[in-house]
């Protein structure tokens, strides 16, 4: 089990940030300068692989205070760290792969919307190569740890963003959601992580993992920093060819939440997360109405992942360097993008068809709820445990995320408590595309959050094209 643990130590969320500036007890200055030497003081840990040196980050900040009406900004000073698979300008995009890295020309369109309301950049936070893994082990680079002791894996591909937020550093990340590499690092490190919906944040600037599949996805302390950040972020990109518009805002009526059978729920015999999840499940129904769902056929579509011909999508953005320069390559990540040549035109043709009759069972259960509930990760690894059986633990870990995108759903990792050893416990909660709203709410609800039912749509409305930032 863990030694050392600790757990995150969230610091202050966007809402207290914005009040200190606007009340001028404090400054995006002080705030950046917090910043900096909070990240200085922990050293290379894997949580960034760079970072804005200190005396730029401050004059960043400075810049942002001397805008005409800075302090209306809804992001006004709030620092932010940005997983390295998405461009920021003149700052290397690497990937976690020192010889794929190249310096962007711009910055994606999702993270210009952050500096535009007031976000000052801090740095790029470390990930699984190629975005391809959910544990955090697959870099070059130093290998981050979970907040909850030293030996525990800190999760992937998205592992820098999650230990940003729960070392409280910055009170959100950006990060990338194609298989759970947004919720999973969420789960083993005790903070939120929000996967929207396809679509609703451009995926312009990012290096695609899955092209089909990516989702722009935010790691935060609280579901109020998710909303904020969101309805900054959320806009149509008509360069974007996913991109779609926003769905409703929830209504504020009963939510009809899924469980499956606890038959249907794999811990892989790890019995402390079992009694944990179940423990959390029983309360739901006093918050909520409880129906009782099938998970088969969503299990069905997730195995078509990794088992399937989407493997081969990733050889899109990597297939020329794959043959080119194979032993830049991590060794796992190697193997997972070579065996993507083995898939044919019919296995595609066969797995979309499978897959769209499993998309028409889960439409049909939809009907019944609103929310699915299930754990985020069955069980947790240590560092040494996934170096050794490396593809079999990250199957394990994503068990419950890998459907996700597959059938067009959202998700919300929240944190739920610890288990009976002392590791975190986290629930997932997920809905049909456009349903956002309506998780939100939930996760805000069973959080114990208080939560408006609208918030400000002026981010959302908004429809951008790459070529304003170009």
């Amino acid at each position: 089990m863990v030694g050392g643990t600790t757990g995150p130590s969230v610091g202050p969320s966007v809402a207290e940030i914005l009040a200190w500036h606007a009340s001028g007890s404090g400054s995006p200055t002080k705030t950046a300068a917090r910043v900096a030497d909070a990240i200085a003081a922990r050293g290379d840990d894997g949580t960034w692989l760079s970072v804005v040196p200190r005396d730029q980050l401050l004059s960043a900040a400075e810049e942002v205070e001397k805008r005409p009406g800075a302090r209306t900004l809804p992001l006004y000073g709030v620092p932010f760290g940005v997983k390295d698979s998405i461009d920021v300008e003149g700052v290397a995009t690497t990937l976690s792969c020192p010889d794929y890295a190249y310096v962007a020309s711009t910055t994606a369109p999702a993270v210009r919307r952050l500096l535009d309301a007031g976000a000052v950049y801090v740095g790029k936070t470390n990930l699984d190569q190629f975005a391809t893994g959910l544990n955090g082990t697959r870099t070059p680079f130093t290998v981050p740890r979970s907040v909850y002791g030293n030996d525990m894996i800190s999760g992937g591909s998205s592992s820098g963003s999650a230990l940003a937020v729960a070392r409280g550093q910055v009170p959100f990340a950006v990060a990338t959601d194609t298989a759970g590499s947004g919720r999973v690092p969420a789960a083993l490190n005790g903070v939120v992580g929000f996967k929207p919906s396809r679509g609703l944040i451009s995926t312009v600037g990012l290096v695609p993992a899955c092209k089909s599949l990516d989702c722009i996805s935010v790691m935060a302390g609280c579901v109020d920093d998710v909303d904020r950040v969101l309805d900054v972020m959320v806009a149509r990109d008509h360069n974007d060819a996913w991109s779609r518009p926003r769905g409703p805002r929830y209504d504020g009526s009963d939510i009809r939440v899924g469980l499956p059978p606890v038959s249907e729920l794999e811990f892989f015999a790890d019995d402390a997360m079992r009694s944990a999840h179940l423990a959390f499940r029983d309360h739901l129904g006093g918050i909520a109405t409880v129906v009782e769902t099938s998970l088969e056929p969503f299990l069905a579509a997730g195995s078509l992942l990794y088992q399937g011909p989407w493997v081969a999508e990733r050889l899109v953005e990597f297939g020329d360097f794959l043959a080119a320069q194979p032993e830049s390559i991590h060794p796992v990540v190697r193997e997972i993008l070579i065996g993507g040549w083995k898939y044919t035109a019919v296995d595609a043709f066969a797995a979309l068809q499978r897959l769209a009759e499993l998309k028409a069972v889960v439409a049909r259960l939809w009907q019944h709820m609103d929310v699915l509930v299930v754990p985020t990760i069955g069980t947790t690894f240590t560092v040494d445990e996934v170096l050794a059986r490396p593809i079999d633990c990250n199957t394990m870990l994503g068990h419950y995320t890998h459907f996700g995108n597959l059938l067009d759903l959202l998700g919300a990792a929240i944190p739920v408590g610890i288990t009976s050893d002392g590791r975190p416990a986290s629930a997932m909660l997920l809905g049909p595309a456009l349903t956002d709203d309506t998780v939100l709410a939930m996760a805000a609800r069973i959080l114990d959050e208080p939560r408006e039912s609208v918030r400000a749509t002026a981010g959302s409305a908004s429809i951008v094209t790459s070529e304003e930032h170009l």
